[in-house]
């Protein structure tokens, strides 16, 4: 039910349409949207998720993630704070109402980065984003790309190589992703995915001009 609330909440916020990135660890996500922020910065805004997982080298507490225990993460979920929220590889993550309704006050483009789960959530809903899978060339270029991080332990990396070929499945569904983007080249894949959200970053323009 708090969904189907929340969902209304959105339609009625003028603005322009959220999108949602999703796609498998080792697409290369992350580097394209720290690509878009820094060239559309005052454009878009992101979405900070919720997980219980640990820190990675690097990343800052309430900007990568908000980094939360389990028991405060259930919790929250359980009170209905969260539009959407998924388990991997034993820990969860989650989007809180508040971290999108931040973004969409600022009158900008939400960018909302989750995972197969938190894309099938979404669509119960009334949010309407743009919904863009982000893909590797194929496993082989994953695994390399995973392996190369140094970050995961041999189980860690198994799990994240069987839920990215569930996830490339997921991608080929019809009418699930408005947009797939293959990162086999990052300039180009950059480029694929500026034109395809070119509509919106004029919309948002059009909007701070005659403010």
């Amino acid at each position: 039910m708090y969904m189907r609330c929340f969902s209304r909440l959105f339609s009625a916020m003028a603005g322009p349409r959220p999108v949602v990135f999703s796609g498998p660890s080792g697409a290369g996500k992350s580097t394209l949207l720290k690509k878009l922020m820094k060239e559309y910065d005052s454009v878009f805004g992101f979405s900070v998720s919720h997980t219980t997982r640990n820190p990675r080298p690097g990343e800052e507490n309430g900007k990568d993630y908000h980094y939360v225990t389990r028991e405060v993460m259930q919790a929250s979920i359980d009170n209905g704070d969260f539009i959407e929220s998924a388990e991997f590889s034993g820990n969860m993550y989650g989007t809180s109402k508040a971290a999108v309704q931040d973004v969409q006050a600022k009158n900008v483009i939400c960018i909302l980065d989750i995972d197969m789960q938190g894309v099938r959530n979404i669509k119960r809903t009334d949010l309407n984003p743009i919904y863009i899978s982000i893909q590797p060339p194929s496993m082989a270029v994953l695994e390399k790309r995973l392996r190369d991080r140094k970050t995961e332990s041999e189980e860690s990396l198994q799990k994240r190589l069987h839920a990215a070929m569930e996830d490339m499945k997921f991608s080929k569904e019809p009418g699930v992703f408005d947009v797939v983007i293959v990162n086999d080249n990052l300039d180009n894949a950059y480029e694929q995915l500026k034109n395809a959200l070119l509509e919106e970053i004029n919309k948002v323009k059009k909007i701070s001009m005659s403010s």
